[in-house]
């Protein structure tokens, strides 16, 4: 029976803090559709999103690309099949590396240091300054970060998924002895609207996920230095969790017959 009872225990933990962030989620949302907007704090988020990401969202795809065209060669091979390899790389760095990898790299980024600097202002009172100024701390806090995560990881993604393409666009002229032509016409012969928009709207998903994890975290830690170090390593964690989940059902929502 103890068995059990932590069973129940940890399931109603979790609906418990599904259901705080879920209210946290929809608070936010309404107070991004009602003015005053911060623009200044919105561009701030989006040029640390997004401008401060591309490097590492680049280099991630780029060597993405070119794993993945040499290991489609390696197995495509063995089979005769070694002009499929265009097509296997423009898909899958489209449909699922591009939006998943950059998103994960962007909850590693982003999100830990949103949760990092929420959860200082939180232990340290300024949320609560905020309040006794008459300003909302959810407005001013969470708001931009949610709408730069809405829009700029699709840019990201975007970015990705271009020099993903020519990473393995590189491996297969420059190492693997493809013809340049051929590739390319291949590329755009097999890529269709649906697989570009399909990454776009995970990223999107994403992009609010990774925003919505490290405010939440953030905006309720407890406990000091050590409080500020749990809400980050949680909304990291919550953040590749939801991202992974996410994306099984958007792919299942795209692509199932």
């Amino acid at each position: 029976m103890d068995f059990l009872a932590a069973i129940g225990r940890a399931f109603l933990i979790f609906l418990e803090s599904t259901g705080r962030i879920v209210l946290f989620a929809l608070r936010a949302l309404s107070h991004c559709a009602r003015p005053p907007l911060y623009l200044r704090l919105i561009g701030r988020q989006m040029i640390d999103i997004g401008y401060y990401s591309l490097p590492v969202v680049g280099l991630t795809a780029l060597f993405t690309g070119m794993v993945l065209a040499l290991q489609s060669y390696t197995g495509f091979a063995r089979f005769q099949a070694e002009g499929a390899v265009a097509t296997v790389v423009v898909l899958a760095i489209t449909r699922e590396l591009g939006p998943v990898l950059a998103g994960l790299m962007v909850a590693g980024r982003i999100g830990a240091a949103m949760a990092a600097e929420i959860g200082t202002m939180r232990v340290t009172e300024q949320i609560d300054a905020l309040s006794t100024l008459a300003t909302n701390p959810l407005k001013y806090l969470v708001v931009p970060r949610l709408i730069a995560g809405l829009t700029m990881l699709p840019l990201l993604v975007l970015v990705a998924d271009i020099v993903g393409v020519f990473g393995g666009f590189l491996v297969s002229v420059y190492q693997l002895n493809f013809n340049p032509a051929v590739y390319l016409s291949k590329t755009w012969e097999f890529l269709k609207v649906v697989d570009v928009v399909s990454g776009l709207v995970k990223a999107s998903v994403f992009g609010f996920f990774v925003a919505l994890m490290g405010c939440y975290h953030g905006y309720h830690s407890r406990g000091g230095a050590e409080g500020v170090g749990t809400a980050t390593t949680n909304a990291v964690v919550s953040a590749s969790i939801l991202i992974l989940l996410s994306n099984y059902l958007i792919t299942g929502l795209f692509f199932s017959k």
